[in-house]
């Protein structure tokens, strides 16, 4: 219950977490950030990591001039299209055998069934789809992984998909955040985001219950 109540903390929060590590830490902000979008897209265990409203607050502070929005743009948007690869090839040579555990949030079976669906419903697009849905788009390359798709195709989809959501969400970010009735608001402006990137999901699970 602590950590759930922390990270939505960090995830409302995070214009004042992001600007006091700007403040601390400086040109680091771009390696940490970098981090954070590697990880979330690549590493099927940390689907919690904050994606979507980290981008749009990062591109807010860029509007302030605490750090240059085309150098994160280009920062980002490599860090997810390696983070795609990696899952790929994990999921290319591990498979399915780490999803063991029924009880297990990030490693639960239900979350890769849920994906491959999604997969066999929309086909490789899923691949640039699913960028806006959150743990959906950390699964996502890890089943075409499993599927072995067609690495050069998958290439093309992940390319065309990092781009599309680094770039509108960080430059949505740049341009609306100083925007007076964004900044007076910018927790709720987080809110907003994070409750649609998940409402897919959850209409989804309100399907599921009312088939069952």
């Amino acid at each position: 219950m602590e950590f759930l109540e922390t990270l939505a903390n960090l995830t409302l929060h995070l214009d004042r977490h992001l600007l006091w590590v700007v403040e601390n830490y400086g040109a680091w902000i771009y390696l940490i950030l970098f981090l954070i979008i590697f990880c979330e897209t690549g590493l099927v265990v940390t689907p919690f990591l904050p994606g979507d409203s980290l981008l749009f607050v990062a591109g807010t502070l860029a509007a302030t001039g605490s750090i240059y929005v085309h150098s994160l743009f280009a920062v980002l948007a490599t860090a997810s299209f390696l983070g795609d690869n990696t899952n790929y090839w994990i999921g290319r040579f591990a498979g399915p055998r780490v999803f063991t555990r029924k009880d297990s949030w990030a490693l639960n079976p239900l979350h890769l069934e849920r994906t491959r669906r999604f997969y066999e419903k929309y086909g490789a697009q899923t691949i640039v789809i699913a960028r806006f849905m959150p743990i959906v788009r950390t699964f996502v390359p890890f089943v075409a992984g499993v599927g072995r798709m067609n690495y050069g195709r998958f290439l093309f989809f992940s390319f065309s998909g990092s781009v599309l959501w680094i770039s509108s969400l960080t430059y949505s970010g740049y341009y609306f955040g100083n925007v007076p009735l964004v900044k007076q608001n910018l927790t709720l402006v987080i809110a907003g985001i994070v409750i649609l990137s998940i409402l897919p999901g959850v209409v989804q699970y309100l399907r599921n219950r009312t088939r069952a």
